[in-house]
């Protein structure tokens, strides 16, 4: 089901033919098979059908309809603030040892699993690394 349908939204048209519809087609069966004319007159009911519902569906009345709800409205901008100061980087790269001493594997600064502030983990074995002194 569509949200406009849902809600309410869209266009509503009335459909006061409906019943006259189905009355007027078992009519027409009925009397079709009743005097044994059939295929001309299948032609006429269908066209007896088509301006019977034409007529009806330009006397329906439109309902009132709702508009759809317009968009959000959007709050006003916040005061602007002091930029905050910029922030150092908490990990220390130049600390990394070349090779991993457990596996041998090259470490590379963006391939380490940082675990502190000043500790990191082998992407390749995950064993923890020793930083070099200062």
């Amino acid at each position: 089901m569509r949200r406009y349908n849902r809600y309410g939204y869209g266009p509503r048209f009335a459909r006061p033919w409906r019943p006259f519809h189905g009355a007027i087609w078992l009519i027409g069966l009925g009397l079709l098979f009743f005097f044994g004319h059939f295929w001309p007159g299948i032609l006429l009911l269908i066209g007896l059908s088509m301006i019977l519902e034409a007529v009806f569906r330009g006397s329906a009345s439109q309902g009132p309809q709702n508009p759809p709800p317009g968009p959000m409205p959007v709050p006003p901008p916040a005061a602007p603030t002091a930029a905050p100061a910029p922030v150092a980087p908490v990990h220390r790269v130049d600390l990394l040892p070349a090779v991993c001493p457990r596996c041998g594997g090259p470490i590379r600064s963006y391939e380490v699993r940082w675990t502190g502030a000043q500790s990191a983990a082998c992407p390749y074995c995950g064993s923890n690394l020793p930083m070099k002194k200062q």
